[in-house]
Order: C-alpha cells, then sequence, then structure tokens
C-alpha cells in the first residue's frame, strides 16, 4: 500500500468511519512505518481481531513503545498473544501481570516457552524437576471427575454393540462369584471406535450404570502437565483412586492423545506418559480387579499397538452411524417437549439421513427448530416446527461420518492385522462401500 492510498482510505474514514476501513487504515499504517498514527483508530476496532492481525498491531506497538495500545488489541485468552501482552506489560511496568500472562500461555502451550521473558517476569521459578512424595492432592480432586451414570435406555439404537457389552463386560460386574470360579477377572480395558458424534461417550456412562460402578470422566488436560513427571504422576493417582472405589469404571476420551504411537511423538515426556498408562494398565505391583478401562477414539490406527495387546484393550467395538431404525428414534428423542406441528414424517427423513451420526441428527433438529423460530419471529406468532423446516434443514446439512469412513475402509482393508477392523468391512459392506 503507497502513501496515496492510505490518505484517500483515511479521508473515506473520516466520511464513513467503520472497524473494517479502521483495521486496513491501522495495517497501512504499519507497512508505512507510520506507527505513531495507529493509537487514534484504536478504539474504532471490534475486538477481538483476526489472530494474526491482532499479533501484527500488538507487535508493532510493542516495538514502537507503546505497550499500552498494545494491550488494548491483544486477547489474552489466545496463548500466543498472551505473550505477547506479557511483554506489554513488562515494557509498562507491570511485572506480577507480566508473570501471570506468561504463566498461563506456557500451561496451555509449552512450545512458548521464552527464557529471555521467563528470566525477566521471574516467572516458572517452580522447578522443572521436583520430588513427589504424596499424591493425596490428585487424589483429593478426583471428585470434580466423578459423573451421573444412566442405562441402555438412554442409548437409541447400537442394539448389536449393547448386547455385546452386556455380555462380555457387565456380566462379569453381575455375577462376579461365577466368573471368579473360572479364574476371571472383572474389569480390564475396553476400546470403542468409530466416527465422531456416534454416541461413544454415551455408551460408556450407560455400561458404568449397567455395572452399577462409580463413573470417572477423565478428559486429557487432567492428565498432561508441563512439568517433568506430573502426567505420570496424574495418570497414577486417578488408577488409585479407582481402584479405593471398586466397581469403578474410568473413561478416556480421545484415547490416542495419551497412547498414541510412540514412534511418532516427538520428545521423552510423550514416551514415559504411554509407559506409565501401560504399566496403570497391568503392570506386576497393580491390582485393577473390579475396575473397568473404557476408552474411546477416532483414530484406532494411531494408538500404540502395545495398548492393543490382550490384557489392556484387547476388547474393541466398533460404534457405527446409527442405523434407520435407529436414526427415527434420535429424532423423535430430540423432538420430545419441542412444539411440534405434527404430520412429520421421521420414518422418510430417516431415510434420507444414511450416514448421519447421532450429532448430525441433533443437530439438523436444531436446524429446524431455527427455521420455526425464525418464521415465528416473521409471523409474530409461534409457529411449530414442521416438515418444511426439515426440508429447509436437510437442505443445509449432510452426514459428516462419510470421511471418516472412507479412511477407515482403507485401514480395514490393507492394515488389518488379526481382523481387528473386521467389524468395519461388515459395515461396509451391508450399507455400501
Amino acid at each position: 500500500m503507497d502513501k496515496s492510498t492510505l490518505d484517500g482510505l483515511r479521508t473515506a474514514y473520516e466520511a464513513a468511519p467503520s472497524p473494517p476501513l479502521a483495521l486496513v487504515i491501522v495495517k497501512g499504517l504499519i507497512t508505512l512505518g507510520e506507527i505513531e498514527r495507529v493509537s487514534r483508530y484504536l478504539d474504532a476496532l471490534e475486538l477481538p481481531l483476526p489472530a494474526d492481525d491482532a499479533t501484527l498491531i500488538g507487535r508493532a506497538l510493542i516495538d514502537s513503545e507503546q505497550p499500552d495500545a498494545a494491550l488494548v488489541v491483544l486477547d489474552v485468552n489466545d496463548p500466543k498473544q498472551a505473550v505477547l501482552a506479557a511483554k506489554a506489560c513488562l515494557a509498562s511496568g507491570d511485572q506480577d501481570r507480566a508473570a501471570t500472562l506468561y504463566n498461563g500461555a506456557v500451561h496451555q502451550n509449552p512450545e512458548l516457552e521464552d527464557a529471555e521473558l521467563e528470566r525477566a517476569t521471574g516467572a516458572n521459578k517452580r522447578p522443572k524437576l521436583r520430588v513427589i512424595e504424596r499424591d493425596e492432592d490428585v487424589v483429593t480432586n478426583m471428585d470434580r471427575y466423578r459423573e451421573e451414570v444412566t442405562d441402555f435406555s438412554a442409548v437409541v439404537g447400537l442394539d448389536a454393540i449393547k448386547k455385546q457389552i452386556h455380555r462380555k463386560i457387565i456380566l462379569p460386574f453381575q455375577k462376579p462369584s461365577l466368573f471368579a470360579r473360572f479364574k476371571k477377572k472383572v474389569g480390564g480395558g475396553v476400546l470403542l471406535y468409530g466416527p465422531p458424534g456416534c454416541g461413544k461417550t454415551l455408551l460408556a456412562r450407560a455400561t458404568a450404570g449397567e455395572c452399577k460402578a462409580a463413573f470417572f470422566n477423565i478428559e486429557i488436560s487432567d492428565i498432561l502437565d508441563m512439568y517433568i513427571g506430573e502426567s505420570e504422576r496424574n495418570l497414577h493417582a486417578i488408577f488409585e483412586k479407582a481402584r479405593t472405589e471398586t466397581p469403578s469404571v474410568v473413561f478416556f476420551d480421545e484415547l490416542e492423545a495419551l497412547a498414541g504411537k510412540r514412534e511418532f511423538s516427538r520428545n521423552s515426556a510423550t514416551s514415559n506418559v504411554v509407559s506409565q498408562f501401560l504399566t496403570e494398565l497391568d503392570g506386576f505391583s497393580q491390582n485393577n480387579h473390579g475396575v473397568l478401562v473404557l476408552a474411546s477414539t477416532n483414530v484406532p490406527w494411531a494408538i500404540d499397538p502395545a495398548f492393543l495387546r490382550p490384557g489392556r484393550f484387547d476388547r474393541m467395538f466398533f460404534v457405527p452411524p446409527p442405523d434407520r431404525d435407529a436414526r427415527q428414534g434420535i429424532l423423535e428423542h430430540h423432538m420430545r417437549d419441542r412444539p411440534s406441528a405434527g404430520g412429520i414424517d421421521f420414518a422418510g427423513i430417516a431415510r434420507k439421513t444414511g450416514g448421519f451420526s447421532g450429532a448430525d441428527l441433533a443437530n439438523l433438529v436444531e436446524m429446524a427448530a431455527d427455521e420455526a423460530i425464525e418464521e415465528s419471529i416473521d409471523t409474530g406468532g409461534e409457529v411449530p416446527i414442521g416438515a418444511d423446516h426439515f426440508a429447509e434443514g436437510l437442505s443445509q446439512t449432510r452426514a459428516t461420518t462419510i470421511e471418516w469412513l472412507t479412511t477407515a475402509r482403507n485401514y480395514a482393508r490393507y492394515a488389518n492385522d488379526g481382523g481387528r477392523y473386521n467389524d468395519v468391512l461388515d459395515f461396509l459392506k451391508k450399507h455400501g462401500q
């Protein structure tokens, strides 16, 4: 952008101020090196700015010794911008806030570590390697992982997989003495895999309810920590708590984040977490009797093979997209307690939504509701959800499982070690390639 173009934009802005035009002018001033004029347009910007624009403007203002102006445009909820904001705070003399922002940013993204900024702010004075003496604080916080359970009545469809889970998982919990006579342990590891949005988490919660067990839903952020040894400690404390409250079900969503193939990890810390996880599952000194470890993943082919051997996650269940009857049931379930015009052909909609996940169908109902609300606003009266609203919603949505099934088909055909993905092949043969 040359100076004459910028002058024209400034004249246009004076005649008709607008946030997009103010942003263009600010970026133009930075390009031409006239950063001292930027501050007069900052109040006109529509915040938060796109990350790239905010970073460009914030860095330019800090370099031109305008740290307070930089703090106006930087979004401290974004880790990269928070690091810049920490530099701005440091330049303006607020060292405490600079340290807080830096610590928060690095906690979210350890790759943002800046040794010079760390020394200047006095942040992260806690040593990276610490001797861990007790796990009481982690164990005490286990109550926040505990969640209410449900049962199979809340899971629409998936009858075949519910039958398998009942036979292979729930019965051992219900008849422990019978299984003890045959020296079969109650518990173990079960991996649910399939396209996103098809009910893996709900199925895990229902399994815990059917087992009459405590259910602990563990998120990845509850385990991973930037300090050496902390992730392993958190993982050990979670298993220890589960062992003291048997029968219990521990559920790990997105297992690949904790149990990814070690040959693809870029640092030893990731491999250490995987090793600790394997130790907790079947280590020599561990007794997991009565502890069922459930996990789900959308990418089973990314899981380290060591997790899939007998004694660990040796039971794998494919959670497919819902069939036609299940799709109809899901639609009817999500339409409960909503104003309906009646006469909606849910069976017909189910026929048109092959490949839709449960989440896709829930979104379809939401879109139909949006259409009805919009019509209600236009007419000034309540318009119930009708077939035409579903038709409009169908025209704007699509199945999100197709891409996953395409990828899974390739693994099932060419990397199906031991028949691991036979269920996927059976599904594809039944419903078409």
